[in-house]
């Protein structure tokens, strides 16, 4: 979990080009969600969550990147991300002039 909160941090910065909304106009879900996608992203394998599926059309599952432990450490859920996280975007967002 200490590496998904360090790799957010990275994700959150990597954001802050890509949004181009105000965070005004973006929800807290929709941030969460743009977390979310941002994180798959940057996973340089194509499991990274459970939900997604392998080369072969395979559900990952307990194969991914997100169940194994040390490495990468992918935010699959929007639910992992918390308000404050939320709230350091929206102040980044604004700092850049988002």
């Amino acid at each position: 979990m200490q590496a998904a909160m360090r790799h957010i941090g990275v994700i959150v910065l990597c954001l802050m080009s890509a949004a181009g909304a105000a965070s005004e106009q973006i929800s807290d879900a929709q941030i969460r969600n743009l977390i979310v996608e941002q994180s798959m992203r940057s996973y340089p394998g194509n499991c990274p969550c459970p939900f997604n599926v392998d080369r072969a059309g395979r559900r990952c599952g307990a194969r991914s990147a997100y169940n194994r432990a040390g490495g990468y450490a992918p935010v699959c859920f929007a639910r992992e991300i918390s308000d404050e996280q939320v709230r350091l975007y929206r102040a980044t967002q604004r700092k850049l002039g988002g």
